[in-house]
């Protein structure tokens, strides 16, 4: 192979052509002051540059802004104002203690979820925690009525929050406002592991953007969630509930939908079965109207809610002004810490009325707690409990018997004097009664016992389907002592059932 070289010409052709380069970017290089003159015209572009953004963005703002405000204006009138606040917006403040966690919305001021902090729902290893308020199934409005006669709504406005502390309490005030110093507010204040929150409704210089002559009409609804294994168990101890007249309490069917109107009402609570929502106030509504719809048509299908509760309550201005004192209690139904909050909230729960109600608050439940306090477990209590009324009955129970197996030995006698005197009922009658002496029975002593238990057993029917402490407790196969026991199941009709329950 023949080895290739460089000869002389080629090395001085290469020396020259690189030379020439050399010396043409050296000789188009600008000089120093061309630099300099090159750097200060970029620096000149950039700055008008900026200047004609920022100019622009200035005179745009005004336009936007003025456009912005008539158009809120043209809408809410006086409370267009509070359309025009960066608060504007469909953000959430959340406030949360050891048991409750409370997300309040700017649109409308209103708590959109509250979450029960410590127990889950009813599916087994869900770890969804019990909400009684998510996903919109609940909203508080207040009709405004202005004097430009407008009618608005207070949830679908934008309220401007702060969150500040008292203590260790958190409070959070929002405020819909028409001006700087012209509001509604509403205030609340959540305390340390508490599920009771201290809530107010004031207004501040609103007498010449609202009609103060008449009360304004405010109204709180909520869906309720199902929380618990059985959607037809927990629908039927679903109720609305309510104080009214200096201590008197009612209810809404919770068989089927209904309405109410009450006066002087104190509190109003939308109760499901193992949880419950109230709002209690200390000026008294002076009337109020109460509605309850049933969700459930078909088990089947309808799964997610139980009932639609409505209640709609008057609020009066003073002296041209709101100034209401309220609370909400979000958490359990259970009897020990509605009643410790001396407000008659127990009655809320459903032991019955009269003397059934006595024996559940002032026996039941105290005898209860003791056993259960013993560490045994809820199954055992239950066990326990039951053969100590049954110990505590046997007296009465044990006459009854008595009286029954003595009427069994004389069921004979009584069949010939029947026989004997079928033509002549007086004698019959006066026959009868003189064996029944000489025999030492009482026809009634098997009656009588009867009828002191039933209060006994009715108290019990009402007791343990309001203890809380059952809930998702488990007994042998039971998995929840607060609701149906299930060994097998099936999806399929039973023809004889289906035609007997219809």
């Amino acid at each position: 192979m023949e080895e290739k070289k460089l000869d002389l010409n080629s090395i001085i052709g290469f020396v020259l052509i690189s030379g020439i380069l050399i010396w043409m970017l050296y000789s188009n290089a600008p000089t120093p002051e061309e630099q300099k003159e090159k750097e200060k015209k970029e620096q000149l572009d950039k700055q008008a540059k900026e200047v004609k953004t920022v100019t622009s963005t200035v005179a745009a703002t005004p336009v936007a802004d003025s456009t912005k405000n008539a158009a809120a204006q043209a809408q809410l009138g006086s409370f267009g104002y509070s359309a025009t606040l960066p608060s504007a917006t469909d953000a959430v403040t959340e406030i949360k203690n050891e048991v409750l966690s409370l997300k309040i919305s700017n649109k409308g001021g209103y708590i959109t979820e509250a979450t029960v902090l410590g127990f889950d729902q009813f599916e087994k290893n869900s770890k969804k925690a019990v909400q009684i308020i998510k996903d919109k199934n609940a909203s508080l409005d207040i009709a405004l009525n202005t004097t430009d006669n407008r009618t608005l709504h207070t949830k679908d406005m934008y309220f401007e929050p702060k969150l500040t502390t008292e203590g260790k309490n958190q409070v959070l005030t929002l405020q819909l406002k028409a001006g700087p110093d012209q509001f509604l507010e509403y205030r609340y204040v959540l305390k340390p592991n508490e599920y009771m929150l201290d809530f107010a409704i004031r207004s501040q210089g609103l007498e010449k953007v609202v009609n103060t002559s008449k009360p304004l009409d405010l109204e709180w609804q909520l869906k309720s969630y199902r929380n618990e294994k059985s959607i037809s168990y927990e629908n039927r101890y679903t109720e609305l509930v309510f104080e009214y007249e200096d201590g008197k309490d009612d209810y809404l069917n919770a068989a089927k939908d209904s309405e109410d109107e009450a006066k002087d009402v104190s509190y109003i609570a939308f109760k499901q079965h193992l949880f419950t929502s109230i709002l209690l106030t200390d000026t008294k509504f002076k009337t109020a109207k109460f509605k309850s719809d049933n969700l459930v048509d078909d088990e089947e299908i309808d799964t997610v809610f139980t009932k639609n509760f409505t209640a709609q309550v008057p609020l009066e201005f003073k002296n041209g002004a709101l100034n209401y004192n309220m609370n909400w209690y979000y958490g359990p139904s259970d009897y020990t810490i509605l009643n410790d909050y001396e407000k008659n909230l127990d009655e809320i729960m459903p032991l019955g009325w009269g003397i059934f109600g006595w024996i559940n608050r002032y026996i039941f439940i105290p005898v209860f707690g003791f056993i259960s306090a013993l560490g045994v477990g809820y199954g055992i209590a239950i066990i326990l409990f039951t053969i100590l009324v049954r110990i505590v009955m046997s007296p009465v129970t044990y006459k009854s018997y008595l009286s029954q197996a003595k009427m069994k030995v004389l069921r004979p006698e009584i069949a010939e004097l029947n026989e004997k005197f079928k033509d002549n009922p007086m004698k019959k009658q006066q026959e009868t009664m003189k064996l029944y002496s000489k025999a030492g029975v009482n026809p009634m002593a098997g009656c009588l016992p009867a009828l002191m238990q039933m209060p006994i057993f009715y108290a019990l029917f009402q007791f343990f389907p309001s203890m809380f402490d059952l809930r998702q407790k488990s007994f042998l196969w039971a998995d929840d002592l607060s609701s149906f026991d299930a060994i097998l199941s099936w999806k399929q009709d039973i023809p004889v059932i289906t035609f007997i329950t219809g």
